[in-house]
């Protein structure tokens, strides 16, 4: 079943674009919420006439993507998670937290669009966004311990100090009471 598809629909297509459904799929969901139309003769004719009208329009739209995406490509983002002594996180980093962080830094990017592989190690990774159908940016960012260093220092430092002198005063008064 051939479908026009009103409104971009992820892992489907994009506005306008005609696809290849099931047909439950297309009568039973895309049909009913408003995000696609039976592709007939005259809808087809319909769309070529709309996109010969809007092609200046769509052709600013790929040119702001673009100039987003060289802003996103030059970004760097440091993402913090809390994590194990052996240096794998507690969950994994997706695109939630990658949408966070771009957040902060200002830009205003639908979670939805990026994609990232598992993310469950403490390392350098790149997450890719797909800002417009013909335009991606790679953004590179870094997963690190939360609070390793603070606190692997302090307890190297002061536990050896603090617990070996009780532990060697109590030792002998143990074996005592053992041996009688």
């Amino acid at each position: 079943m051939e479908i026009i598809l009103k409104e971009d629909v992820i892992g489907l297509g994009y506005k306008n674009d005609i696809v290849n459904v099931k047909p439950g799929y297309g009568r039973n969901y895309l049909i009913p919420q408003g995000k696609g139309v039976i592709a007939s003769v005259s809808a087809k004719k319909a769309l070529a006439e709309e996109l010969k009208q809007k092609a200046v329009k769509l052709a600013k739209i790929k040119a702001e993507a673009e100039a987003l995406a060289e802003k996103l490509n030059a970004v760097s983002l440091t993402i913090s998670a809390k994590v194990s002594n052996s240096g794998s996180i507690y969950g994994s980093v997706g695109s939630l937290q990658i949408a966070d962080e771009l957040q902060k830094l200002g830009f205003n990017i639908d979670r939805k669009t990026i994609v990232v592989k598992d993310v469950k190690a403490v390392g350098e990774y790149v997450a890719t966004v797909k800002l417009h159908k013909e335009v991606a940016a790679q953004v590179a960012f870094t997963v690190v311990a939360e609070n390793a260093p603070v606190v692997e220092a302090p307890v190297a430092a002061e536990a050896p100090a603090v617990e070996k002198a009780p532990v060697v005063e109590e030792v002998p008064a143990e074996e005592e009471k053992a041996e009688e």
